[in-house]
C-alpha cells in the first residue's frame, strides 16, 4: 500500500538523504487545546502525521519546543528540538537543517487530517533535489504550501540568512526561494485546522467520508492520453474511490485534453462504470474514442 522507500532517497544515487519532520512545536493558540493531540477515529493527529511518513523516509523526528520534550504524546518519538532563536514552523526546520545538514527535510505540519498517501508519494515522486524546495501550490491562492514539502540541504544557508534579515515566514521564503511549485493531485489534503469549528468540520468530514484509504491501482494508457502522459502504464497508491476520481486526480498531474464523457473506462479487463467502486490492486484503462499508436 506504501510508496516503495527508495522513493525517499530521490530521483538519483547522488541525491542526499530524505529525513521526516513532523512540525508539532506550536502553541495552539486559536484552538485553546493542543492541536497534536486532536483525534481522529482514535488517533492522535500526530500520531497519523508519523504513521503516514513512517514508511516512506529513513528517519522521521518530531519537532517540539524546549518544554514540550517530556509532554507524553511527543515523548514517544524521536524528537528535534527547537533553539529558541525564532519562532513558529520555521524554527523547526532551522533546528533540524542544524541538526543533519547533510539530509533533505519532508516538512509536514501535524494538523492536516485529510492527508492522504497519495499526495506525500506525488511529492516524492516529483522531488527535484537540485532546486531548493519542492513545494505544493495552494488550491485556494495558488502561493506555495511551506508545511507538506521537501527541503534541500541547499536551501540551509537561505533559510538562515531569511531569518537574519528579520523575517519568519516560510510561505515567503519560498516565494523567492528556488522552489519547484506542483499542483495538488488531492485538492482539499492540505487543509489544515486552527480553531474549534474548523475541527468540528474536519471532523464531520472524516465521519461522512472517512480517512482517504490508499489503494495501489495500475493504469494504462492509449493513443492521445499515452502521449500526454508520456508513458503506457503506471503503478500508482491513491486515494481515488472510482475510475471519475482517479481520471480526475491524473488530469491534474498530466496535460490530459479530454473529459471523462469522451473516453471509455474499462477495470480488470472488462467494460466499466465510471462510478463503480475501486480496489486494492485493480487494472484500470482509459480508452480515448480512437485507439491506437
Amino acid at each position: 500500500m506504501h510508496e516503495p522507500t527508495a522513493t525517499s532517497r530521490g530521483p538519483g544515487a547522488g541525491s542526499p538523504p530524505l529525513f521526516g519532520l513532523v512540525l508539532a512545536g506550536g502553541r495552539s493558540t486559536r484552538m485553546q487545546r493542543d492541536k497534536a493531540a486532536l483525534e481522529y477515529g482514535g488517533r492522535s493527529q500526530l500520531e497519523r502525521a508519523v504513521e503516514l511518513l513512517t514508511p516512506l523516509l529513513e528517519r522521521v523526528f518530531v519537532s517540539v519546543r524546549p518544554d514540550q520534550t517530556v509532554d507524553p504524546l511527543r515523548a514517544r518519538f524521536a524528537q528535534i528540538v527547537d533553539s529558541g532563536e525564532v519562532e513558529g514552523p520555521i524554527a523547526g526546520i532551522i533546528a533540524a537543517q542544524s541538526r543533519h545538514p547533510e539530509a533533505a527535510w519532508l516538512v509536514l505540519a501535524c494538523d492536516l487530517p485529510l492527508l492522504g498517501e497519495e499526495t506525500l508519494g506525488h511529492l516524492l515522486r516529483s522531488r527535484r533535489p537540485e532546486r531548493q524546495v519542492t513545494a505544493y501550490r495552494s488550491s485556494h491562492d495558488g502561493l506555495p504550501e511551506p508545511l507538506c514539502a521537501i527541503y534541500e540541504p541547499s536551501s540551509r544557508e537561505a533559510i538562515r540568512a531569511y531569518v537574519a534579515g528579520g523575517r519568519d515566514c516560510p510561505r515567503k521564503f519560498l516565494i523567492n526561494a528556488d522552489t519547484e511549485l506542483l499542483a495538488q493531485p488531492e485538492p482539499g489534503a492540505l487543509e489544515n485546522v486552527n480553531t474549534p469549528n474548523e475541527y468540528d468540520s474536519a471532523l464531520d468530514q472524516v465521519r461522512r467520508t472517512g480517512t482517504p484509504a490508499a489503494r495501489r491501482i495500475e493504469v494504462h494508457y492509449y493513443a492521445l492520453l499515452r502521449e500526454q502522459a508520456g508513458r503506457s502504464s503506471e503503478s500508482l497508491v491513491t486515494a481515488a474511490a472510482t475510475p471519475r476520481d482517479l481520471y480526475l486526480e491524473l488530469k491534474a498531474r498530466y496535460p490530459f485534453s479530454l473529459a471523462p464523457q469522451m473516453l471509455r473506462v474499462a477495470v480488470n479487463s472488462e467494460f466499466g462504470d465510471w462510478d463503480q467502486p475501486l480496489g486494492d490492486g485493480d487494472s484500470v484503462v482509459f480508452i480515448p474514442p480512437v485507439a491506437g499508436g
